[in-house]
């Protein structure tokens, strides 16, 4: 493989990101008014403090609460195209790509201190997490397929 071929991969995984970034943000809004629960702080928490960033106020941290989603889920879509480049294609693609995207954020989050370890969730709580990181994984690799066409 050219290195060539690897950065359009990338580059079709990062478009594919912010498709499956997009589809996760539909499923989480959808969930959140049913459950009538605020949105998740914890990302931009984490970013803040690896970055060293305090955002002042409702509206800067509601800004860069977006930025951080929209610039992860768009980030980790280079990784599914990464996956691809390796070689690894469909079902078996978005699995590893699931994996890696929310196996993170179970080491990540509860590292930084931002949240609690998923144990200490309850079953439904980890269901409903995992089932936006399912349709982020989702509605990345089937955005990748179409791209890759």
């Amino acid at each position: 493989m050219k290195l060539g071929d690897v950065a359009a991969d990338v580059g079709k995984g990062l478009f594919a990101g912010a498709i499956g970034t997009a589809a996760m943000t539909v499923s989480s809004t959808l969930e959140m008014k049913i459950k009538g629960r605020p949105a998740s702080s914890a990302p931009a928490d984490a970013a803040a403090k690896v970055l060293g960033v305090e955002p002042k106020g409702e509206k800067e941290q509601a800004r860069f609460s977006n930025l951080v989603h929209w610039g992860y889920g768009t980030g980790w879509g280079a990784v599914r195209g990464l996956i691809d480049a390796a070689g690894l294609r469909g079902t078996g693609a978005a699995a590893a790509h699931f994996g890696a995207v929310w196996g993170s954020e179970q080491v990540m989050l509860p590292a930084l201190g931002v949240a609690p370890p998923f144990w200490t969730w309850g079953v439904k709580e980890v269901g409903i997490d995992a089932l936006h990181h399912l349709v982020y994984a989702g509605a990345t690799s089937v955005a990748y397929a179409v791209l890759d066409r």
